[in-house]
């Protein structure tokens, strides 16, 4: 079964163009609900979302088409993308559902789904919920039968209980000041709400969504805007959330930004210290950096890779026992707490560390030196430069240059039409001189 809809995480596009309309969300909703029903049970899918525009219209749609295959449908309204993974679980659901563009602009949404285990589809269910979205071929249930839909008093507040649930007993961020960055998201509730309680003194940027903003110039995938916030206010400690919330960027008192690299040395050589750390390292994508597996290797740990996207970082993870993984972007998943990547947990992580060991960020966040790595990416239409020959020779050319002092990764995004090229080795000069002759040579082929 093909898989035409679904990239490496859910259906995304334009909004109100193929697939993000309302017509095909709703086939998505039913076709998604005749996989997922129980037979003569009671069937609930819980919805969440971030704070796009579009994300009224796409819900809309999703209840009528959950609501006419009969299940019951919770609405949470904005909430981070964790937090519908949760709670899908904690109400016993058959299956959760986040509209979200996750890091994009405003101008695209998509759609993620959660098993009745909390944890992202696999690539068969995908398949087979395309072929039944294709085939159009749900079956109608009676009048009688139709699902209904509500809204729960507090979601909000049910997620921040069970993120607080996973900063260590007995500390408290009390003394500390924390700004927090939610862009304009799924989290701008959450976020500020959860540091709060815990004891922390609270500076929000990124709280004002009016649809449009969320993710502009602002948030993990922007932390400039943090930076300053955190150099202007003295801060202790900075934390950006990307838009639904599911990723995190950090930045210490000095205004060094802290990447999910660094974090998951932090994180894992901490749970090795406790005891608590499983599978015998980490386990990040082909994206992560050098950098990281040396300086694990020097600590006896081991880093799996896995190709890219946070559910084939947890997919290793389920099946080899381990308990810290993560994505160089920020996607931290630890399995003691979470299903998926928690942008939220994982800050508390950082703030937990930078407060046991009673000394300022940038000495607890920054654990190894980064090598050198180039990442550009190139946007296509049409034919797919990586099946071409001369592309293929060129990076079989590049390989050869990288093969002693470092490594290539070439890929296709899947969430929008880019080549992603990144290098990376001891050589700063080879590895920027390779990157920008392969990206000048995939540029070429569009102008053909």
């Amino acid at each position: 079964m093909s898989r035409d809809f679904f990239g490496t995480d859910g259906v995304r596009g334009q909004a109100n163009q193929e697939p993000m309309t309302a017509e095909t969300v709703l086939k998505l909703a039913m076709a998604a609900a005749s996989v997922f029903s129980r037979p003569g049970g009671h069937n609930t899918v819980v919805i969440g979302k971030d704070t796009r525009l579009s994300g009224y219209m796409l819900e809309a749609a999703m209840v009528a088409g959950f609501t006419a295959m009969g299940m019951d449908v919770v609405l949470t309204g904005p909430i981070p993308t964790p937090a519908i993974a949760m709670m899908t679980r904690s109400l016993r659901a058959d299956l959760g559902v986040v509209i979200s563009a996750s890091h994009n602009a405003y101008q695209d949404n998509g759609v993620k789904l959660f098993g009745p285990d909390g944890y992202k589809l696999s690539d068969e269910i995908e398949a087979e919920i395309e072929d039944r979205l294709k085939r159009h071929s749900a079956v109608l249930p009676s009048a009688d039968r139709l699902g209904r839909a509500r809204r729960p008093d507090d979601s909000t507040g049910r997620y921040v209980e069970y993120a607080k649930g996973a900063f260590p007993r007995g500390l408290s961020l009390s003394g500390m000041r924390i700004v927090v960055d939610c862009a304009h998201g799924a989290g701008y509730r959450a976020a500020p709400a959860a540091l709060w309680e815990l004891g922390a003194e609270v500076i929000s940027i990124g709280v004002s969504p009016n649809g449009v903003n969320i993710n502009d110039r602002c948030g993990a995938t922007h932390p400039e805007a943090l930076r300053e916030a955190v150099l202007t206010h003295r801060a202790d400690l900075g934390v950006a959330l990307d838009g639904d919330a599911d990723r995190v960027q950090l930045v210490d008192e000095k205004g060094g930004i802290v990447d999910g690299d660094q974090l998951l040395a932090v994180i894992a050589e901490g749970a090795m210290a406790e005891g608590r750390l499983r599978g015998g390292g980490v386990v990040a994508t082909q994206m992560s950096n050098l950098g990281l597996e040396r300086y694990l290797e020097r600590r006896g740990l081991t880093l799996a890779r896995t190709q890219v996207g946070d559910r084939y970082v947890v997919e290793h993870m389920r099946a080899h026992g381990f308990n810290v993984g993560g994505e160089q972007s920020g996607h931290i998943v630890l399995s003691d707490f979470t299903t998926t990547g928690d942008g939220l947990i994982a800050g508390l992580q950082a703030a937990a560390a930078i407060t046991t060991a009673d000394k300022p960020a940038s000495e607890v966040l920054h654990r190894f030196e980064p090598m050198p790595q180039v990442l550009k990416n190139v946007r296509y239409e049409g034919a797919m430069p990586l099946e071409m020959a001369s592309v293929q020779k060129a990076v079989e050319e590049a390989e050869g240059r990288l093969q002693e002092v470092g490594r290539l990764l070439i890929r296709k995004s899947g969430t929008e039409p880019l080549i992603r090229v990144m290098a990376e080795g001891d050589d700063p000069a080879i590895v920027s001189n390779v990157v920008d002759e392969l990206v000048g040579i995939i540029a070429a082929t569009q102008k053909a």
